[in-house]
């Protein structure tokens, strides 16, 4: 009988069985022989077996798929790991099945991956922002919409990320400091352009087109190179500026010199007062709109011009005028000046043609300049004159006063020149160290400047000593004066003991009884002064002939009184 062989590894012997029986059953009724029947089992046997073969190198290979895909996950979370610089939350057990290797660790490379990808993100916007600025300094504004940032995957770490978020801020402040810079200079150029009346908008154009109008939401420009046209720019405008107020300032002086001497009526003069206003302005301080522009110097130079014409047609009077100017300053300082000669001729080189009127002008302004300091050089020595005038004028006052006997009477204004008189004692006695004081003034004035100090045309010091020469005169003639005086009144008491008293002719009221009167009494004599040195002459006369006859008898000895 023959045996039936099972397929190994069946499935289910009970449904192999079945069939085998009714394969069997089959057999039996075609009449098959056992050969037959035992190829065809060893046929299905070996079909079978291919059948489990491919079954299980199919199974194989799913599970070497499977294990390569697990070291590939674990692969790329190792390196997931190390380019994000983290610890991965997944953490191998104790070896279990794939499946269960895998579920365990495939959350933890999604997370990774998500991870990386924000990473990434984060990497690549920083970068970006980096190279945009960048550009924006090197001023390459055309490659800024084309910039690719190119971020390394292998190293996504935070310490990484941080050194680039640390970078874009210093870049980013700077950007903010430049951009500063960037309006602190244009606005600047807008200021200058404004005083100058210069087209603004045309002036940065040449700078920088994103200076006036940034378009397609593109920022100013931040380059060096356009901090530096900037800063030329600045520079070059300044000088303009400065060039422009020093012309002005000049023209502006030159209108006024010219107004001088043309005498210039103050509503002409206001037409130019916002030129006259910068003769004294430093280049911080002008800022008014249009007060540098060109139009402004040129219609200041039209007005120089004419009036430079119209000084031409008048530079006669002018120097006339000068001339007279000059001669007052000499007059009100006493200073030796012949000034019709001086005049004359002036007069001649005007007439003869032959002198640059200009400069003959010039030259009297040059003589102005040298007479006022001569004139505030002697002003302190004028002074002290002035004061000895006065109290020259005070003592021969004194000197009259005190001659009239009715001085004392009860006559209109008596208390007034009493009180005079006091004050003009006072200041008498004060007018030796008067002198005193004034010569060595006027010896320390030409030892200084080496020449005489004239006043009215004679050397003061020469007139000081007349002074005090005559001083000591009139001093000793009041001397002597007073001892006649007392002489006779002397020789008239001896006369009256003697031979009896006279009746008194009783004289009218008011009359004046002054001693002076006496015949020989010689007349009180004024001391000259630089204001009386014309008498000088007359009074050395009156002094010769004042020494004559006496009343007193040549033979009259006085006796001692009892």
């Amino acid at each position: 009988m023959t045996t039936i062989r099972t397929p190994p590894f069946s499935p289910s012997q009970t449904t192999c069985g079945s069939l085998l029986v009714e394969l069997q059953r089959i057999w039996d009724e075609i009449g098959e022989s056992e050969s037959e029947r035992d190829k065809m089992l060893l046929q299905l046997e070996q079909e079978c077996l291919d059948i489990y073969r491919r079954k299980v190198e199919k199974t194989k290979k799913y599970r070497a798929d499977l294990c390569q895909t697990l070291n590939e996950a674990e692969t790329e979370v190792s390196s997931l790991v190390s380019a994000l610089g983290e610890n991965a939350n997944f953490v191998q057990k104790e070896k279990g099945t794939l499946h269960d290797q895998l579920s365990a660790i495939k959350p933890v490379l999604e997370d990774l991956r998500m991870k990386k990808q924000e990473r990434m993100k984060e990497f690549s916007e920083t970068q970006s922002q980096i190279v945009r600025i960048c550009a924006e300094i090197a001023g390459n504004i055309q490659s800024i919409n084309s910039v690719n940032a190119q971020v390394n995957e292998r190293d996504l770490t935070m310490k990484k990320l941080g050194g680039l978020k640390s970078y874009l801020q210093e870049l980013q402040s700077e950007k903010i400091l430049r951009l500063q810079k960037v309006n602190s200079h244009v606005n600047t150029i807008h200021e200058l352009s404004v005083v100058m009346s210069i087209d603004f908008v045309k002036t940065i154009i040449e700078v920088h087109p994103t200076l006036v109008d940034p378009s397609h939401g593109q920022m100013r420009s931040i380059s060096n190179d356009t901090l530096a046209r900037l800063t030329g720019m600045i520079h070059s405008l300044k000088e303009e500026k400065l060039q422009r107020l020093q012309k002005l300032q000049d023209l502006g002086s030159t209108l006024m010199e010219l107004w001088n001497l043309l005498d210039t009526s103050v509503d002409e003069q206001k037409q130019f007062e916002h030129v006259t206003c910068l003769f004294s302005s430093s280049i911080d301080e002008v800022v008014r709109q249009g007060c540098l522009a060109l139009d402004v110097i040129e219609q200041t130079e039209v007005e120089v011009e004419r009036l430079k014409v119209l000084k031409a047609s008048k530079m006669k009077e002018l120097v006339l005028k000068r001339q007279n100017e000059l001669e007052e300053i000499y007059r009100g300082v006493h200073m030796d000046l012949d000034t019709d000669a001086a005049r004359q001729t002036l007069v001649s080189l005007i007439d003869s043609g032959n002198v640059d009127l200009s400069d003959l002008l010039s030259g009297i302004d040059d003589q102005i300049v040298k007479a006022k300091e001569q004139a505030l050089s002697r002003k302190d020595i004028l002074d002290k004159v002035e004061k000895w005038k006065y109290a020259s004028d005070e003592e021969n006052w004194l000197d009259d006063y005190e001659r009239d006997e009715n001085r004392y009477s009860a006559g209109r204004g008596a208390h007034k020149n009493l009180k005079r008189a006091e004050k003009a004692r006072i200041l008498v006695s004060k007018i030796p160290s008067i002198v005193e004081n004034l010569t060595a003034k006027v010896k320390a004035w030409e030892m200084e400047k080496g020449m005489p100090f004239f006043y009215d045309k004679v050397p003061l010091l020469q007139t000081l000593e007349e002074y005090i020469v005559l001083r000591q005169e009139r001093e000793e003639e009041k001397r002597r004066s007073r001892e006649q005086k007392r002489l006779q009144e002397q020789f008239a008491t001896e006369q009256e003991a003697l031979f009896g008293s006279k009746p008194t002719t009783k004289k009218p009221l008011g009359q004046s009884t002054n001693a002076n009167t006496l015949a020989g009494t010689p007349v009180g004599r004024r001391v000259s002064t630089p204001s009386t040195r014309h008498g000088v002459s007359a009074g050395k006369e009156r002094r010769d002939s004042g020494r004559g006859g006496t009343t007193i008898p040549p033979n009259y000895v006085a006796l001692p009184k009892g």
